[in-house]
């Protein structure tokens, strides 16, 4: 009974012994190197059970392997027992699963870990932290790009986990943002140190089209073309190298952003301290052309003082010219200026004032009722254009082609290029308008015809022509025309046919007009007209005469 007992008692322990202590298959537990032999180590795991791991695995990435006999190590339990009879374990995943539980706890708190680039892979590098493998981006090595990253190989660094997932055995990791952090701390620093206006020594680092880096001693401002120098600076490769050691003054900080605005030519006086003085309104100036637009050129009057020469201020004749074909780059020329507006550092200039205007010289040269000469320049609809001395044009108006043909007929005698005569009838030098006159060279027939002659004169006229409609007479070496019904005052007496060609009559002047150059003339007009004359002579004294025994008396004394 009691042997019995005994054996029960020591089998029900033993049961319990290795249900409790036999470890579960696919846990992490501790072994003991016992030996090492063809390139493996035998690792006593307890219980008996041991287990053989590659050498390899007790390497990290690019070492030699590290164990020893006697060494406690984790292995990972893969299997108890195998068909040799031997458990199964492995050295690597038991340092995986340790490295992923460190991992975890380190992406949760967003702490920095410790890890060994090792190799190159498509788009990035591989990542050794202790035990899991990592994925390094390309993008992710350092803040600029990394033409060769084989001194950064084998090299044990801190990165940043981005982004892991257990299930899938991803870790992708970033050695930028250590840098980044560790930059940003050193900027701090440094910007900690500076201060708006403060002078300070740098090296050119970069340029660019707007501008040049500067290192300032671990942190980058930007040096602006527009604050290189005072005068115009196409490229800041003209004032600056990369590499040159150069002072400049902080312009700003921007405490948020950490950007740092330099100049250099806050460290120089500034020109337009003295421009109003040394640049007198209305006073004459050589300078160069920088610069030429759509909208005028601007000239340089010295180094940080540019004007604009508007396209209107450029030429007194030039009006509707690119400046581009009036001046050119790098061209000196005179320069006058009309005006300065210090608060906007602007100076406007005029280049056609440092000549005189064309105008005026014509005006003084070719007073009005003087003669020129002069090719036709163009023909429109009112008139003809003559070019004159001085690159400037003057106009002959329809209405003083010609005294006695219409405007319109006259000018298609005129073709473009041909060369005329005539008289200035006026200069308007504000305006820029010269009238010219073709007519004036001869005398005015009509003028000479009428002189003296008005409205309600009696003229005697010599019928030149019969017509149907009236009659065809000359005053004065001019011809007029007396229409039927100003032919007499009877209407039995109005027919053309009583009057012969080489008859004088005397009729009545109606209207004198210059424009038309016409003389109205009317015998029925002279007939009232004497009539009512004789009455008003007559009428009182002969009380009760007839009115024929009344103009009988008056044609008696007129006779």
């Amino acid at each position: 009974m009691c042997a019995k007992t005994t054996m029960e008692e020591f089998e029900a322990l033993l049961n319990e012994s290795l249900e409790m202590d036999t470890p579960d298959e696919g846990s992490v537990v501790v072994g003991k190197v016992i030996a090492i032999e063809a390139g493996q180590a035998i690792i006593d795991v307890g219980y008996k059970m041991e287990g053989r791991v590659d050498l390899k695995e007790f390497a990290n990435p690019g070492e030699a392997p590290q164990g020893a006999v006697g060494d406690e190590v984790e292995v990972y339990l893969e299997r108890v027992e195998n068909s040799r009879g031997e458990a199964v374990v492995s050295r690597e995943k038991a340092r995986r699963e340790a490295a992923w539980d460190r991992l975890e706890k380190a992406y949760a708190d967003e702490a920095r870990v410790d890890g060994a680039i090792f190799g190159r892979v498509k788009g990035g590098f591989t990542v050794d932290l202790g035990g899991a493998v990592a994925f390094l981006p390309g993008s992710q090595v350092d803040v600029r790009p990394v033409r060769d990253a084989g001194p950064l190989m084998g090299l044990k660094q801190p990165f940043q986990i981005l982004k892991m997932d257990r299930r899938r055995g991803n870790i992708v990791v970033s050695r930028r943002a250590i840098l980044e952090e560790s930059r940003a701390e050193q900027r701090a620093e440094v910007i900690g140190k500076l201060a708006e206006g403060q002078i300070a020594d740098g090296v050119v680092k970069n340029i660019t089209e707007y501008g040049a880096f500067v290192d300032l001693g671990g942190v980058d401002g930007l040096l602006h073309v527009t604050d290189m120098a005072w005068r115009r600076v196409n490229h800041p490769s003209e004032v600056v190298t990369i590499g040159e050691t150069i002072k400049v003054q902080v312009i700003k900080i921007n405490k948020e952003t950490h950007r740092i605005s330099l100049g250099i030519k806050q460290l120089q006086a500034d020109p337009w301290d003295s421009v109003e003085v040394q640049y007198a309104l209305g006073t004459v100036h050589k300078g160069r052309v920088t610069n030429i637009t759509d909208y005028g050129a601007f000239v340089e009057l010295e180094a940080g003082v540019e004007g604009l020469v508007h396209v209107s201020e450029m030429s007194w004749t030039k009006k509707n010219v690119h400046p581009g074909k009036i001046v050119s780059t790098s061209q000196e020329v005179d320069v006058m200026v009309l005006e300065i507006d210090g608060a906007k550092r602007r100076v406007s200039l005029g280049l056609k004032q440092t000549q005189r205007n064309p105008w005026e010289v014509f005006a003084e040269s070719h007073p009005v009722g003087s003669q020129i000469e002069g090719e036709i320049k163009n023909i429109t609809e009112f008139g003809l254009f003559v070019g004159l001395e001085g690159d400037i044009d003057g106009m002959v108006h329809l209405s003083d082609i010609s005294w006695d043909q219409r405007g319109e007929e006259a000018i298609q005698d005129f073709r473009k290029g041909d060369m005329v005569n005539a008289v200035v009838s006026e200069v308007d030098v504000e305006r820029e308008r010269i009238s010219l006159s073709i007519k004036a060279l001869e005398n005015d027939n009509f003028s000479d015809a009428v002189e003296g002659v008005k409205r309600g004169a009696i003229v005697t006229c010599e019928v030149t022509a019969i017509e149907e409609g009236g009659i065809e007479v000359e005053y004065n070496g001019m011809k007029s025309f007396i229409r039927r019904s100003d032919l007499a005052r009877d209407r039995a007496d109005q027919r053309p046919e009583r009057f012969q060609v080489g008859d004088k009559v005397d009729a009545r002047v109606t209207s004198v007009d210059s424009k038309t150059r016409r003389l109205g003339l009317s015998i029925k007009a002279r007939e009232i007209a004497e009539e009512k004359e004789a009455v008003e002579q007559y009428g009182s004294s002969d009380a009760g005469a007839s009115l024929g025994d009344i103009l009988g008396a008056a044609l008696k004394d007129r006779n």
